[in-house]
């Protein structure tokens, strides 16, 4: 039988992984997928060491996605655009696609998944959502039998980092942050990690699978981890709790939550102990529980692990009867839900607050009125003493659980004290437990 032809768009970390692997497993790949797999036409400005013995090179992705050999086109540029052009012409072309690229499937998916349709063929995005753990796979296959209950993830290996150096050595922030651009962890331009814009597109595609909804990233709560302190972190931890920057998606009787943001966690979870540049996705079923998975979320060859696993995939349903084939998002397309998307002020959990109060009677009891007035009670309390020759202490609080907008208004009240110094730092706390629904 006839290799199956790969056209390769970018030849970078993942595009020079996917060609290592490819050419050192090649073998054992063709076992599992029934066909040798062979990249014919290639597209890069440039390229990093890999075998290119027999690939055509070019610098024009668009000379691969139309050239008639390739079967298969695999996009790995990144980025919204030409991304979408290019993988649009594919499927005009009547070409199978697999990408990595989470930005343009959360943007754009939708429409993708409609123009692969009512041309038959069929987009691959495992490598799009947490580099090579089978999270994508997991939840539209291995979990098809439950009803989704939540799901919660460190899914940016950056700010991961980031939050587990200032815990383990006390540093700050923006030191943090500076190491993890010189090892390569963080672009030039930090912002899509440290903002929360990569972990929101990844939890879109996540919560689409998920729960049956078209993708909606516009709908995302995105808040980052920039405003984090050293003194936060430690303070967390006094409180037995770690600080993670997670991605939620919960189903609730009013709608759906979807949420990026720093969360206290308690350190005896599973996921409050991954550290580092790791990536961990807890999901909770009705009939299996709570599952976590676990591995690397970045990286050349982990995410070619999830590029080659979808070429595989695609190469085993190349003569499948299209209306059969597992449905992009889980769910049939025309059984997608249209349930809403919270807003973040309608979303319930429990709060960390850090405020500089002076040091003097009444403070405190003027801050749990206002609590008090909006319904808000307190789980537990921390007051530090002041510093040498001044009259201003760190004051922590820890809250139950009460909706946003009651917590807005308690804080905008907190914050018009004259006897509190500058803003309210405000954290979300999660207990992720199998009682949380």
């Amino acid at each position: 039988m006839n290799p199956v032809r790969i056209g390769l768009l970018g030849l970078g970390t993942v595009g020079s992984g996917t060609v290592n692997v490819l050419a050192r497993n090649g073998a054992e790949i063709a076992r599992r997928a029934g066909r040798e797999i062979r990249v014919v036409h290639a597209a890069a400005r440039d390229r990093r060491p890999c075998p290119v013995e027999g690939i055509r090179l070019t610098t024009d992705p668009f000379e691969v996605v139309d050239d008639p050999q390739v079967e298969v086109v695999v996009e790995l540029i990144g980025g919204q655009d030409p991304a979408r052009r290019l993988v649009l012409r594919a499927i005009e072309n009547g070409k199978h696609v697999v990408t990595a690229n989470k930005a343009l499937i959360a943007a754009h998916g939708n429409e993708i998944f409609a123009a692969a349709r009512n041309r038959g063929v069929i987009v691959a995005f495992e490598a799009a959502v947490a580099g090579g753990i089978p999270i994508i796979k997991t939840i539209r296959e291995g979990l098809a039998a439950n009803r989704i209950e939540w799901l919660a993830g460190i899914i940016n290996g950056t700010g991961n980092f980031i939050l587990t150096e200032m815990r383990d050595r006390g540093r700050e922030f923006a030191d943090v942050l500076a190491e993890a651009q010189r090892l390569g962890y963080a672009e030039a331009d930090p912002s899509f990690d440290v903002q929360g814009i990569d972990a929101a597109h990844k939890l879109t595609i996540l919560a689409a699978i998920a729960f049956g909804i078209p993708l909606q990233y516009d709908k995302v709560y995105t808040e980052g981890i920039a405003g984090m302190t050293r003194s936060d972190v430690c303070y967390a931890e006094e409180l037995g709790y770690r600080i993670k920057h997670l991605g939620i998606a919960r189903r609730t009787d009013r709608g759906v939550e979807l949420r990026v943001h720093p969360t206290l966690i308690p350190e005896r979870r599973l996921i409050a102990n991954v550290d580092g540049v790791m990536n961990a996705i807890l999901v909770k079923g009705d009939a299996v529980g709570s599952t976590m998975y676990y591995g690397a979320g970045a990286g050349s060859e982990p995410t070619a692990s999830a590029v080659v696993a979808d070429i595989v995939d695609v190469v085993r349903m190349l003569t499948a009867d299209p209306n059969n084939r597992v449905p992009h998002l889980a769910f049939q397309p025309d059984q997608l839900s249209d349930v809403p998307i919270l807003p973040m002020q309608e979303v319930e959990t429990a709060y960390y607050l850090r405020m500089q109060a002076r040091d003097e009677l009444g403070v405190l009891a003027d801050v749990t009125r206002i609590l008090a007035d909006v319904g808000i009670s307190i789980e537990a309390m921390i007051q530090k003493e002041p510093a040498a020759d001044s009259n201003v202490v760190s004051v922590i609080l820890l809250t139950h659980r009460v909706l946003e907008r009651n917590m807005n208004k308690a804080i905008a009240q907190i914050e018009a004290l004259d006897s509190i110094n500058g803003e309210v730092m405000r954290i979300r706390v999660e207990q992720l437990n199998q009682d949380w629904k």
